[in-house]
């Protein structure tokens, strides 16, 4: 399902075309219908002739996702019965995610019961890393029988959050798998979404990578202790965040010295019993 994207319904992308290799679109192209217009085009896209599609391949994607809501709103109502407020945490490969995870748990001590759902598409190495701190951890490997997706969907995350004592938890933190395009499709059944981003990414990933930024309730700008050592624009970084999600919340922070982190855990602790009330729907993408 990773290699799919949603449209909406008068199909507008979701997703630019640097995010994806492949779009579904409400339109039959076939060889017989032929277009010869004198198009000019600026920059030179590629072939993209393998990838027409058809209503066939569309009525599949939308059975794809209408499933994938519904499970994620069987997520949320589980969750939302046993007190449970739910994040899901997202970001690119080596942003810092489970660092932050790390510092978190160490932090929050006895204030939040935390259970973690922690996706990769093989190990269990970054579950790991999170033992021994109080959690309740539960492994989702995408590559075990989920077809090595680069995200979670709502249905790998039920297979773990079944398992997990929903009525003993205070929040469940989904750490998603390392992907700047595919988790943002998909609800999960989460209150909201985070996103962890590394300023080593460049100050242009929110306009090549819109929808992820767009989707994300709070962005925690990370590895900020590198800012002298990088040719980094944090000015060029903040306008090209407002201008795809002009609402968010940021953070600025480095989880190596700590700056910003006691802030995200203020952020989390507010979040908690005001949000657990007010469950999130699906992001407007």
């Amino acid at each position: 399902m990773g290699r799919f994207h949603r449209h909406d319904s008068a199909g507008a992308h979701r997703q630019d075309s640097d995010d994806s290799p492949a779009h579904a679109h409400p339109h039959d192209h076939s060889d017989s219908h032929s277009h010869e217009h004198p198009h000019e085009h600026s920059h030179d896209l590629g072939d993209h002739s393998g990838y027409a599609t058809g209503t066939e391949r569309i009525d599949v994607l939308e059975r794809i996702f209408d499933e994938n809501d519904r499970t994620a709103a069987a997520n949320r109502a589980d969750l939302d019965g046993g007190g449970a407020f739910a994040i899901n945490v997202m970001s690119s490969p080596g942003a810092g995610k489970t660092a932050l995870l790390r510092e978190t748990l160490s932090r929050l001590g006895t204030d939040l019961r935390v259970g973690v759902i922690e996706g990769d598409i093989e190990t269990s190495l970054d579950a790991d890393r999170l033992a021994g701190f109080g959690a309740a951890i539960e492994l989702v490997n995408t590559g075990n029988g989920f077809g090595g997706e680069c995200h979670l969907d709502a249905p790998m995350v039920r297979s773990a959050l079944v398992r997990l004592p929903l009525d003993e938890l205070d929040v469940v933190i989904v750490e998603n798998v390392g992907n700047l395009v595919c988790p943002a499709e998909f609800d999960v059944g989460e209150h909201r979404r985070v996103m962890v981003f590394s300023v080593t990414e460049g100050e242009d990933k929110p306009l090549k990578y819109p929808v992820m930024f767009r989707s994300a309730d709070l962005v925690l700008v990370n590895k900020i202790d590198l800012l002298p050592y990088l040719d980094f624009d944090m000015d060029l970084f903040t306008r090209n965040l407002a201008q795809v999600n002009p609402a968010v919340t940021r953070i600025d922070m480095s989880i190596k010295s700590g700056d910003g982190v006691e802030e995200w855990c203020d952020w989390l602790r507010e979040q908690v019993p005001r949000a657990s009330a007010q469950p999130r729907a699906a992001a407007q993408l």
